[in-house]
């Protein structure tokens, strides 16, 4: 950093003593490090230094069948990782495309827009390279039946939590947080909505691996992962982070100072000149740190859906989750607990790996253009929206 500079970087502000540099290199931790599988699972090589080169370090030789203290720990870990695909949503601000490419009314996550499965499949794909399939939960609508049935066939039924209405992001996460409690109180818990992309799923999916890594070591917070903002975007989560380290530093978690959702233009052009990066929405923690963040925030809805006897069955559940959901009104996750409780969250940096949540046109279009998809009604929907916005 030039001599006399403001001692601050994009996103952060820096206390004394840290440069720049080192802090973006912090946050460049998980997207430096490189995946592997292994006969035992996941495991990271971390680049080593040799004078001007870098070189992979070799993983050590290992009889993969020798149960050691390390490994037997490591699979104990990954028995109490559970992953939530939240997959109930409506997918409004995308239905004017949506309609266009299906025949029917069906919700953006169950439709076929980038290569040849559904966002949905495409979600279920990436997931199961991070957590077992039996350890899969998914959060669906009643109205939405005729879509998964099918799709979902292979899934047992007491992983679905079928909503019998839509009530926003907060309640169908409790609800899904009160049913892995029930079945695995030790739980760590990972959240995927099902209508996003990534470019670089290899870097995103060792990233998800870390945040986990760092909540099984003890962290007790709930872990965001941020991506760096590339324009002013008003739809998206906004997160601030702090430049003081936590104790995870080395993989790059770092403390949240603030949180916005959805600001305004003018905001989201504040935001994005200071560095912030954008919410994914995929959140890692400890069943317990997520309801624990829940409970004073939402009390009332916390004490209605605890009342409720998840005994596994996805027709059950539905049935007592029914007056419940009747009778409360739309709660957001972001506006009621995120922006409210940021020092009890971490954000964990990905670096660049393409994400995008998909809930605009103009994102998929650019999606598929980066990505030099071709798709059969991509020619005819471009003719569409340029004749209808001739029209306006």
């Amino acid at each position: 950093m030039l001599e006399g500079a403001a001692n601050t970087s994009r996103g952060f502000s820096c206390p004394e003593g840290v440069r720049d540099f080192e802090l973006l290199e912090t946050c460049r931790a998980a997207a430096s490090r490189v995946i592997m599988m292994t006969d035992t699972g996941y495991r990271y090589s971390v680049p080593e230094v040799q004078g001007d080169k870098t070189l992979p370090r070799k993983p050590a030789r290992r009889d993969p069948m020798r149960a050691t203290p390390r490994l037997m720990q490591a699979q104990l870990m990954n028995q109490q990782r559970w992953s939530v695909i939240l997959a109930g949503g409506e997918g409004t601000r995308l239905r004017p495309l949506t309609r266009f490419v299906a025949p029917d009314n069906r919700p953006k996550q169950f439709c076929t827009l980038i290569g040849e499965k559904s966002l949905l499949a495409n979600t279920r794909q990436r997931v199961a390279r991070i957590v077992s399939q039996q350890q899969t939960l998914f959060v669906l609508l009643k109205s939405h039946e005729p879509f998964y049935s099918s799709e979902l066939e292979d899934v047992l039924r007491t992983r679905l939590v079928v909503q019998p209405v839509g009530r926003g992001t907060l309640p169908a996460i409790l609800c899904s947080l009160l049913k892995i409690d029930q079945l695995d109180p030790d739980a760590v818990v990972a959240f995927f909505p099902s209508d996003h992309h990534y470019s670089d799923e290899c870097n995103f999916i060792a990233g998800v691996n870390l945040a986990f890594e760092a909540v099984e070591s003890g962290e007790e917070t709930v872990i965001l992962l941020g991506t760096p903002a590339t324009y002013a975007e008003t739809e998206y989560g906004w997160i601030e982070v702090e430049a003081s380290i936590s104790t995870n530093a080395a993989a790059g978690i770092l403390r949240v100072r603030r949180f916005w959702e959805k600001p305004s233009p003018q905001l989201a052009a504040e935001l994005f000149e200071k560095g912030c990066v954008w919410n994914t929405f995929v959140m890692v923690g400890r069943v317990r740190t997520f309801l624990d963040l829940i409970q004073p925030c939402a009390p009332g809805l916390y004490e209605l859906f605890a009342e409720v006897d998840f005994d596994g069955d996805a027709s059950a559940d539905a049935d007592a989750l029914r007056p419940v959901f009747h009778g409360i009104q739309p709660i957001d996750l972001s506006t009621s607990l995120l922006a409210r409780v940021p020092e009890r969250l971490s954000v964990l940096c990905l670096g660049q790996v393409g994400w995008s949540d998909l809930g605009h046109p103009d994102r998929l279009i650019e999606v598929l253009s980066r990505t030099n998809q071709k798709n059969e009604w991509l020619a005819s929907w471009r003719r569409h929206a340029a004749g209808f916005a001739s029209h306006r």
